[in-house]
């Protein structure tokens, strides 16, 4: 396998060069660049099969960097000491990261990952996604639902709501159908915040977009466009019903 690193810090080029020399020996390095401008001279002349890509970079967003590149014929991993937009954006489009600073186990659970699955198609997918998610820096636009047999690239506006189901978690689609994920729905919750899904209660996560209203009785409940009755925690009405009358001015 082929490697490129590109990252504006010295010290994670060489940390990253050691941790592979140390753990995964048949593996070559075949640049290591420290800017955009840089890592594009030398994705063009050397292909490589893996990139490890900063996403603040002296010249630019690495982000910029992909969108140049066509086809993306080869894995990314993510270098980024900051958790905010960004991160969640690489969450959503499930690409692979490491945050700084990174230590070795976290390093092989991406490398790992990395050698086991290389498959360009998948890797073409969720870069579209994620140039999709950063062209709009207030809402995450797409994400990508992993299951055993397929990626599904899913608009949030297609998302009517989504229920937990033990330690995974359940998307029901306004186009019809549900996708399972071996997800929590605690993860989604935390990955989808600002994109209109809202948490309602420990077990569900409602589109506000598809909410028809708010009944009073019974505890209180959502009454859903499709149909769908979800109930409402009482620790989170005033959230749920706050939500709502934010999404009126949208």
């Amino acid at each position: 396998m082929k490697v490129i690193i590109i990252d504006d810090e010295i010290s994670v080029r060489n940390s990253i060069t050691e941790l592979l020399k140390e753990s995964y020996p048949e593996i070559r390095i075949i640049a290591s660049v420290s800017s955009v401008s840089e890592g594009f001279s030398a994705m063009h002349r050397e292909h490589p099969d893996l990139l490890f890509l900063d996403v603040e970079l002296p010249d630019g967003l690495g982000f910029e960097l992909l969108k140049k590149i066509d086809p993306i014929d080869f894995k990314v991993i993510f270098i980024t000491g900051h958790q905010e937009y960004a991160l969640n954006a690489i969450k959503v489009s499930a690409l692979d990261y490491i945050l700084k600073p990174f230590d070795s186990d976290e390093f092989c659970r991406a490398m790992d990952k990395a050698c086991q699955v290389i498959d360009h198609e998948e890797e073409q997918l969720k870069i579209l996604a994620l140039h999709e998610n950063m062209q709009n820096k207030k809402v995450l636009r797409r994400i990508i639902l992993p299951t055993a047999d397929n990626l599904h690239v899913v608009s949030i506006s297609e998302i009517i709501r989504a229920r937990a189901d033990s330690n995974y978690t359940v998307f029901v689609l306004s186009r019809g159908g549900q996708i399972m994920v071996s997800r929590t729905i605690k993860e989604f919750d935390s990955l989808l915040s600002g994109s209109g899904m809202i948490r309602v209660h420990q077990s569900h996560l409602v589109n506000v977009r598809y909410i028809d209203k708010f009944v009073k009785r019974d505890g209180g409940y959502l009454h859903l466009k499709d149909g769908s009755d979800i109930p409402v925690s009482q620790n989170l009405k005033k959230q749920v019903i706050q939500a709502i009358k934010d999404s009126l001015y949208e």
